[in-house]
Protein backbone atom coordinates (compact mmCIF):
# COMPACT_ATOMS: atom_id res chain seq x y z
CA UNK A 1 0.00 0.00 0.00
CA UNK A 2 2.58 2.37 0.79
CA UNK A 3 4.46 2.11 -2.27
CA UNK A 4 1.78 2.38 -4.29
CA UNK A 5 0.45 5.84 -2.38
CA UNK A 6 4.45 6.77 -2.99
CA UNK A 7 4.47 5.79 -6.60
CA UNK A 8 0.98 7.63 -7.35
CA UNK A 9 2.06 10.52 -5.55
CA UNK A 10 5.32 11.51 -7.35
CA UNK A 11 3.91 10.49 -10.43
CA UNK A 12 1.17 12.41 -10.69
CA UNK A 13 2.89 15.57 -9.00
CA UNK A 14 5.97 15.06 -12.26
CA UNK A 15 2.97 15.55 -14.51
CA UNK A 16 1.38 18.72 -12.61
CA UNK A 17 4.79 20.50 -12.60
CA UNK A 18 5.67 19.26 -16.09
CA UNK A 19 2.22 20.93 -17.46
CA UNK A 20 0.79 23.40 -15.50
CA UNK A 21 3.87 25.85 -14.93
CA UNK A 22 2.20 28.46 -17.01
CA UNK A 23 -1.28 26.80 -17.27
CA UNK A 24 -4.48 28.24 -16.06
CA UNK A 25 -6.29 26.06 -13.92
CA UNK A 26 -8.26 23.27 -15.62
CA UNK A 27 -11.67 22.88 -14.21
CA UNK A 28 -13.18 19.51 -14.52
CA UNK A 29 -16.81 18.10 -13.21
CA UNK A 30 -18.70 21.34 -13.78
CA UNK A 31 -16.50 22.89 -11.21
CA UNK A 32 -16.54 20.51 -8.81
CA UNK A 33 -12.64 19.54 -9.33
CA UNK A 34 -9.94 21.99 -10.34
CA UNK A 35 -6.24 21.07 -11.22
CA UNK A 36 -4.28 23.61 -9.98
CA UNK A 37 -0.42 23.97 -9.41
CA UNK A 38 0.81 25.42 -5.64
CA UNK A 39 3.43 24.69 -3.76
CA UNK A 40 3.07 24.56 0.17
CA UNK A 41 6.04 25.31 2.36
CA UNK A 42 3.91 24.57 5.50
CA UNK A 43 1.52 21.60 6.58
CA UNK A 44 -2.18 20.94 5.94
CA UNK A 45 -4.20 24.16 4.69
CA UNK A 46 -0.34 25.76 4.48
CA UNK A 47 -0.70 26.13 8.03
CA UNK A 48 3.27 27.10 9.55
CA UNK A 49 5.03 27.92 5.99
CA UNK A 50 7.72 29.37 7.69
CA UNK A 51 8.29 25.88 9.42
CA UNK A 52 9.07 23.60 7.02
CA UNK A 53 11.77 22.07 8.66
CA UNK A 54 10.04 21.18 11.61
CA UNK A 55 7.26 19.30 9.32
CA UNK A 56 10.07 17.83 7.65
CA UNK A 57 11.64 16.39 11.04
CA UNK A 58 8.21 14.94 12.25
CA UNK A 59 7.41 13.52 8.77
CA UNK A 60 10.71 11.65 9.42
CA UNK A 61 9.97 11.02 12.88
CA UNK A 62 6.37 9.66 11.79
CA UNK A 63 8.27 7.04 8.82
CA UNK A 64 10.31 5.54 11.64
CA UNK A 65 7.67 5.09 14.25
CA UNK A 66 5.46 3.38 11.09
CA UNK A 67 8.83 1.30 10.23
CA UNK A 68 9.38 0.34 13.98
CA UNK A 69 5.33 -0.98 14.59
CA UNK A 70 4.94 -2.56 11.04
CA UNK A 71 7.17 -5.57 13.33
CA UNK A 72 4.18 -6.36 15.81
CA UNK A 73 1.28 -5.67 12.98
CA UNK A 74 -1.13 -8.81 12.44
CA UNK A 75 -3.85 -6.67 11.59
CA UNK A 76 -5.01 -6.23 7.46
CA UNK A 77 -6.98 -3.03 8.77
CA UNK A 78 -4.31 -1.55 10.73
CA UNK A 79 -1.72 -2.53 7.59
CA UNK A 80 -4.16 -0.49 5.53
CA UNK A 81 -3.92 2.20 7.87
CA UNK A 82 -0.10 2.55 8.43
CA UNK A 83 0.79 1.86 4.23
CA UNK A 84 -1.73 4.86 3.81
CA UNK A 85 0.11 7.08 6.35
CA UNK A 86 3.60 5.65 5.39
CA UNK A 87 3.26 6.60 1.57
CA UNK A 88 1.54 9.66 1.90
CA UNK A 89 4.23 10.80 5.08
CA UNK A 90 7.07 9.85 2.71
CA UNK A 91 5.58 11.37 -0.78
CA UNK A 92 5.17 15.06 1.40
CA UNK A 93 9.06 14.50 2.40
CA UNK A 94 10.37 13.49 -0.75
CA UNK A 95 9.21 17.01 -1.36
CA UNK A 96 10.98 18.47 1.42
CA UNK A 97 13.70 16.69 0.54
CA UNK A 98 14.42 17.60 -3.00
CA UNK A 99 12.48 20.42 -4.27
CA UNK A 100 12.86 24.14 -3.92
CA UNK A 101 14.00 26.13 -2.18
CA UNK A 102 16.41 23.62 -0.55
CA UNK A 103 17.43 20.18 1.03
CA UNK A 104 15.04 19.86 3.77
CA UNK A 105 12.81 22.68 2.96
CA UNK A 106 11.09 22.45 -0.06
CA UNK A 107 8.05 23.13 -0.39
CA UNK A 108 5.13 20.18 -1.01
CA UNK A 109 3.79 20.13 -4.60
CA UNK A 110 -0.30 20.60 -3.95
CA UNK A 111 -2.85 20.25 -6.99
CA UNK A 112 -5.97 18.70 -6.45
CA UNK A 113 -8.59 21.38 -5.60
CA UNK A 114 -12.41 21.72 -4.64
CA UNK A 115 -14.78 24.33 -3.87
CA UNK A 116 -14.30 26.27 -1.04
CA UNK A 117 -11.45 23.64 0.21
CA UNK A 118 -7.71 24.18 0.21
CA UNK A 119 -5.52 22.42 -2.74
CA UNK A 120 -3.93 19.51 -1.31
CA UNK A 121 -2.06 16.05 -3.31
CA UNK A 122 -2.52 12.24 -3.31
CA UNK A 123 -0.16 12.21 -0.07
CA UNK A 124 -2.69 14.70 1.85
CA UNK A 125 -5.76 12.19 0.92
CA UNK A 126 -3.54 8.98 1.94
CA UNK A 127 -2.54 10.64 5.33
CA UNK A 128 -6.24 11.88 5.71
CA UNK A 129 -7.60 8.38 4.95
CA UNK A 130 -5.26 6.81 7.22
CA UNK A 131 -6.60 9.33 9.87
CA UNK A 132 -10.14 8.35 9.35
CA UNK A 133 -9.09 4.42 9.89
CA UNK A 134 -7.43 4.86 13.12
CA UNK A 135 -9.96 6.31 14.57
CA UNK A 136 -12.51 3.32 12.82
CA UNK A 137 -9.78 0.69 13.93
CA UNK A 138 -9.63 2.05 17.92
CA UNK A 139 -13.61 2.37 18.15
CA UNK A 140 -13.36 -1.45 17.30
CA UNK A 141 -10.85 -1.82 19.84
CA UNK A 142 -8.93 -3.48 16.96
CA UNK A 143 -5.13 -3.18 17.96
CA UNK A 144 -1.95 -3.37 15.70
CA UNK A 145 -1.33 -7.02 16.97
CA UNK A 146 -4.85 -7.87 15.53
CA UNK A 147 -6.27 -8.56 18.76
CA UNK A 148 -9.13 -6.90 20.54
CA UNK A 149 -9.42 -4.70 23.38
CA UNK A 150 -12.04 -6.16 25.90
CA UNK A 151 -13.01 -5.36 29.24
CA UNK A 152 -11.14 -6.85 32.08
CA UNK A 153 -12.77 -9.92 33.74
CA UNK A 154 -12.33 -9.02 37.31
CA UNK A 155 -13.74 -5.17 36.90
CA UNK A 156 -17.08 -4.90 38.28
CA UNK A 157 -19.94 -4.59 35.53
CA UNK A 158 -22.95 -2.50 36.20
CA UNK A 159 -26.31 -4.24 36.25
CA UNK A 160 -28.58 -2.54 33.74
CA UNK A 161 -31.61 -3.97 35.93
CA UNK A 162 -31.17 -1.87 38.81
CA UNK A 163 -30.88 1.83 37.95
CA UNK A 164 -29.27 2.90 41.16
CA UNK A 165 -26.54 0.92 41.98
CA UNK A 166 -25.50 2.38 45.36
CA UNK A 167 -28.96 0.65 46.85
CA UNK A 168 -27.90 -2.87 46.05
CA UNK A 169 -24.82 -2.24 48.27
CA UNK A 170 -23.91 -3.70 51.68
CA UNK A 171 -24.56 -1.44 54.38
CA UNK A 172 -21.92 -1.21 56.82
CA UNK A 173 -22.26 -1.98 60.55
CA UNK A 174 -20.73 1.26 61.99
CA UNK A 175 -23.97 2.87 59.97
Amino acid sequence: MAAFVLVADIVTKAIVVARMPDHAPIRLLGGLLTITLTRNGGAAFSIGTSMTIVFTAIAVGVIVYILRTARNLRSIGWAITLGLLLGGATGNLVDRIFRAPGTFQGHVVDWIQFPDWPVFNLADSAIVCAGVLVVLLALRGIRIDGSRSVPKANSPQPDPSNPHPSDSEPQSEGR
